[in-house]
């Protein structure tokens, strides 16, 4: 059964490639969704996917690329109101 989940990672997380590493793992784990960066610094996640897939993609996302610096991961569930077709960097 596929879930949904909003995330939003802060911390030093943009011009890092936070979203291009994001969308790596995200294509590897089978999530679809997408990864965009927000106007304070943070980056917002929507994924869409199985349990086990979307929780080792947010126990990644607790540490991020190499030059990441994460300070905090607030998880949410989240209704999905659009269908996605694999994982997009907006």
């Amino acid at each position: 059964m596929s879930e949904c989940l909003h995330i939003i990672v802060k911390g030093r997380v943009q011009g890092v490639y936070f979203r291009a590493y994001t969308q790596k793992q995200a294509v590897k784990l089978n999530v679809s969704g997408f990864v965009r960066n927000l106007a304070d610094g943070s980056v917002e996640i929507v994924a869409s996917g199985h349990r086990e897939d979307l929780q080792k993609l947010v126990a990644w996302c607790h540490k991020g690329p190499v030059l990441a610096k994460v300070a905090d991961v607030m998880v949410h569930p989240h209704q999905a109101s659009e269908h996605f077709d694999g994982f997009e960097i907006r």
